[in-house]
């Protein structure tokens, strides 16, 4: 399937907006709900090989969103590359913790919680928790909290990811634009008629 028939699949055309909002209300929740002092999620953009924060709430939300650093760094690094969830409380005792990474936000957290954002076989990135409230003992049950928010953050991830490649594509072609418009008015056609009007938009993609 095309980055564009994916796109349209998905209703993301447009919808970049509304994907982001859901993975900021994400990483509220999840500091909410954690007593946490900061949450965020990043994005692995591949091409780069890098992680993009993509969603910041509490500390450094005003100011990290698009900072990147190389994929492999600190605990988010390990976790994208394991694909497995990772709790910390004691950050400054883990080799894998980056201290430079940290103060290069403004941050350096005591206690980590992170797990990885996943569709299908993909990893899309990382979602992480930083100083949950100190007397709270993490058990299973948060742990599977945890990975519920992450599962909602991997679809928004994934769909915004979706909505950029297709945004690229049409950014790059009048034609794709035009058949864009076309895709986006068959979803107010009669059901009757959308079976043809698809057909004659495939037609019309294999044209262009």
């Amino acid at each position: 399937m095309s980055d564009l028939q994916a796109a349209v699949a998905a209703g993301v055309l447009g919808a970049e907006e509304g994907y982001r909002s859901l993975l900021q209300a994400t990483v509220e929740v999840a500091r909410a709900i954690f007593f946490a002092h900061a949450s965020s999620v990043f994005m692995l953009d591949e091409e780069q090989d890098e992680l993009v924060f993509e969603a910041v709430a509490g500390e450094g939300a005003g100011n990290l969103l698009g900072r990147r650093f190389p994929s492999s760094t600190g605990i988010a690094g390990w976790v994208l590359v394991t694909r497995q969830p990772l709790v910390v409380d004691d950050v400054a005792a883990d080799t894998r913790f980056s201290r430079e990474a940290a103060d290069s936000t403004g941050y350096v957290p005591k206690s980590v919680m992170a797990v990885p954002l996943l569709v299908e076989e993909r990893s899309l990135g990382v979602l992480e928790v930083l100083d949950r409230r100190a007397d709270a003992r993490i058990t299973l049950a948060e742990v599977d909290l945890l990975g519920l928010f992450a599962n909602q953050a991997a679809i928004a991830l994934d769909l915004l990811q979706r909505g950029r490649r297709a945004r690229g594509v049409l950014e790059g072609s009048a034609e794709l634009a035009a058949l864009a418009r076309v895709a986006a008015r068959i979803e107010s056609v009669d059901a009757s008629e959308r079976a043809a009007a698809l057909q004659l938009l495939a037609a019309l993609e294999r044209l262009i």
